[in-house]
């Protein structure tokens, strides 16, 4: 698996759609939004159906063979 840092640069959260498509993993909001809703984003290791989900510091996301460290 492939290993990607998202860096939150001073903010409290990311949404969960939001950091996929800012690190390219969905190639639009509503992509995100299916997939997410269809089970394929795990967050620390449990199946995520949350579209908006805030994830923070620390948090460990896999999805579609990435696993993304929130920082």
């Amino acid at each position: 698996m492939e290993e990607i840092i998202c860096e939150l640069n001073g903010s409290e959260f990311i949404e969960l759609n939001s950091m996929l498509k800012l690190k390219n993993l969905a190639n639009s909001g509503g992509e995100a939004k299916i997939r997410i809703l269809h089970g394929e984003a795990l967050v620390n290791g449990e199946v995520e159906v949350r579209v908006r989900r805030k994830l923070r510091a620390n948090d460990v996301v896999e999805f579609d063979g990435h696993v993304i460290r929130i920082r």
